[in-house]
């Protein structure tokens, strides 16, 4: 029984950080893509059926678990391959079976506990903002790299001409097309003669 406990929580917890993931990812399309407000409340039900189709999917598995132990009952010669099990493998899925049924059991509980599911979604958010927080870190550390304080300055510094004249260049020049030809009428704002830092390069490069 011990076996089995330990078989069922291992197979919960990994259905749960799957969960997790889900939501995640769904809160993070919501409110930055579509420019959503977090509500906990408005992702419980999708949390929720992300449960539930989890609880489905181990369910699914413990019927085929099931199927293939009736199949393999009375068959003693030896298996053609990995999936065709014999008499020796029903206790095996037998086993395999009730831990399915148990995890998909568990899953379903706690989607229909208010608590569990505004926990997954309070995790899920944490999960959310923390890449969101990674990204940005990772953002202002290249933008506010310093030559002097990059150690890889120079050894990129050819990658980054090529990356200014293939594309940053281009761009500015159409830019600065779009301007002189008042395309549609729209007012965009000026583009400086000269800034100190174009993608990504610092403006003494050109100087060299």
């Amino acid at each position: 029984m011990g076996r089995n406990s330990d078989a069922i929580a291992e197979g919960v917890a990994i259905a749960t950080a799957a969960a997790r993931l889900t939501i995640r990812n769904h809160i993070l399309v919501e409110t930055i893509a579509h420019d959503e407000q977090f509500d906990a409340a408005s992702f419980a039900s999708f949390a929720h059926d992300t449960l539930i189709a989890l609880a489905v999917e181990q369910e699914a598995a413990a019927d085929l678990a099931k199927r293939q132990r009736k199949k393999a009952w009375g068959k003693f010669s030896d298996p053609d391959g990995t999936h065709d099990y014999r008499d020796r493998d029903t206790r095996n899925l037998r086993r395999r079976h009730k831990q399915y049924v148990g995890v998909a059991k568990e899953l379903r509980q706690r989607a229909e506990d208010p608590h569990a599911v505004r926990t997954l979604v309070e995790q899920s958010r944490d999960a959310a903002w923390g890449d969101v927080e990674a990204n940005l870190q990772r953002r202002l550390i290249v933008e506010g790299m310093r030559p002097d304080l990059d150690p890889d300055y120079e050894r990129m510094r050819t990658a980054r001409m090529q990356s200014l004249r293939l594309v940053d260049l281009p761009k500015l020049a159409a830019h600065r097309r779009h301007l002189a030809d008042g395309d549609r009428g729209a007012a965009v704002e000026p583009v400086p003669e000269r800034s100190p830092r174009i993608g990504g390069i610092d403006a003494s490069e050109f100087d060299s």
